[in-house]
């Protein structure tokens, strides 16, 4: 019997974005409905255990409710209401050699279970502010892909592709990652996370440029489209005065004139650095401050979270007859 992971981040899709753009509200009950379709899809291909992340307000736990799961366990936490709790389950769900884990959250929280455990069987599905990282997939059909796997019926590696992250290495502090976009800015403080002053950016680096997305991934994208397949990132120099402007959504119905200097393609070799004082973003939210003169280095690898495919999934299963009922 295979292990899912389980992991509902109740923070995702209620911060302060909601206030000065257009974002969608993914309130905790929605959640729920979510994980319940994900767990019918799940046990349609047998008897699995689910090991969560426990939250206050029992997303995963009321979802369980009457789904004849094999076995269920909540894991440990710190109740920090913090990304430190999503970390801490990320690092419990690696120990136990989760066949899969499915998140529930945005850019943010996909990063938080990154830095827990950086390279799992990973399907993320949306209910954030920035869901670059995430997938649009309906819950019952990504369970189905999920039960596929932990049962041993289809093999992981043949419907997934590893994701690029960006390393970031801080002196005298502890690495860093992030899975979309480092982006430095010339805030001397955190503050409310959320990048929605695009004068106060000075540069980004992208796994992704996307120009159908929202964030500063849609900078590079309306440059420079680069996929996820690529081996390689691009960089971005900004600044307000630039003559090169860019209108873009950098937040959910959010747009705004943002300053290009420069942009080019970096490849995996290619360290970038960039000196305080200043802070580091990292999708889509402030998260490390830079004193004067200290420095980070960013460096590109395909080192991240290895992404199933929903539906190469479901069609590698169809055409090996799985779905099949003899009678």
């Amino acid at each position: 019997m295979g292990i899912i992971g389980i992991v509902a981040n109740p923070a995702s899709g209620k911060d302060v974005r909601r206030l000065v753009a257009r974002a969608s509200v993914f309130d905790n009950q929605e959640k729920q409905a979510i994980v319940r379709r994900l767990l019918v899809g799940a046990t349609q291909a047998g008897r699995v255990d689910i090991l969560y992340m426990a939250d206050a307000h029992g997303i995963v736990s009321g979802a369980l409710r009457d789904q004849g799961i094999g076995h269920a366990t909540a894991l440990p936490s710190p109740e920090t209401s913090t990304a430190y709790d999503t970390i801490t389950a990320a690092r419990e769900m690696r120990t136990a050699r989760c066949n899969v884990v499915v998140t529930l959250g945005g850019d943010g929280t996909n990063r938080a279970f990154a830095l827990g455990w950086r390279d799992p069987y990973l399907i993320p599905i949306s209910t954030g502010t920035n869901n670059v990282f995430p997938i649009l997939s309906e819950a019952t059909v990504a369970g189905a892909a999920a039960g596929l796997i932990a049962t041993g019926k289809l093999d992981a590696q043949l419907v997934s592709a590893q994701h690029k992250a960006i390393r970031v290495m801080i002196e005298g502090e502890r690495d860093d990652i992030a899975l979309i976009d480092a982006v430095f800015c010339k805030d001397r403080f955190v503050g409310a996370r959320a990048l929605l002053d695009p004068d106060s950016l000075s540069l980004a680096l992208l796994t992704r440029a996307e120009p159908a997305a929202v964030g500063m991934t849609t900078l590079g994208g309306l440059l420079r489209p680069m996929g996820g397949g690529e081996d390689s990132g691009l960089l971005l120099r900004l600044d307000a005065n630039a003559s090169t402007r860019i209108n873009a959504p950098i937040a959910p119905g959010y747009y705004r004139e943002v300053g290009i200097q420069s942009h080019r393609v970096v490849g995996f070799a290619e360290e970038i650095v960039v000196e305080g004082p200043g802070v580091l973003a990292f999708d889509g939210e402030r998260e490390r401050r830079l004193l004067p003169g200290q420095k980070a280095f960013l460096t590109l690898s395909r080192t991240g979270p290895k992404v199933i495919n929903v539906p190469l999934a479901l069609r590698r299963a169809a055409e090996a007859g799985l779905f099949s009922i003899n009678t």
